[in-house]
């Protein structure tokens, strides 16, 4: 594994959908609601699609896993604060450490990262349709200006 690209190779170029196995899809709709303003893309014949703008969570009825260790997915959100808040509203424990991490009923391990702080980001049509303004903190914008990804450059 390197940095180096490899022409005849295709290249990432982000994340369409993270898949996840709930008990049941209703209260794994239900919890993931109580914690996150969501919109469904789909429901039905045990399984749900989350919308996150153009990309999206797949719920799959079958919990037939244990937790893991180390896997886990992370989510951007907007306000990482006021989900740890709403966390300790619904008494869901949360990872001690400078990571803000919780496991949903089923085991799977969710990381909660701040917009503003990371280097991805979304096109400016997407986040207007999602109705979302955030400035990206100067950590963010040193990150992305090194790989010479700045809006700015």
């Amino acid at each position: 594994m390197s940095d180096i690209t490899t022409p005849q190779l295709p290249r990432l170029v982000g994340m369409n959908h993270i898949a996840l196995e709930v008990g049941d899809i209703d209260e794994a709709l239900e919890f993931y609601g109580r914690l996150f303003d969501i919109r469904l893309r789909g429901h039905g014949d045990g399984r749900a699609f989350i919308d996150m703008g153009d990309q999206f969570i797949a719920l799959f009825e079958g919990d037939r896993q244990n937790p893991d260790g180390h896997r886990h997915f992370g989510l951007v959100v907007d306000d990482r604060d006021a989900v740890r808040a709403r966390l300790k509203e619904l008494a869901v424990p949360v990872s001690s450490g400078r990571f803000l991490e919780f496991r949903d009923p089923w085991g799977n391990r969710v990381q909660i990262v701040a917009y503003a702080d990371i280097q991805y980001t979304k096109a400016p049509e997407v986040m207007s349709a999602m109705g979302i303004e955030i400035e990206k903190s100067e950590g963010a914008k040193q990150q992305l200006r090194e790989k010479g990804m700045a809006p700015d450059q």
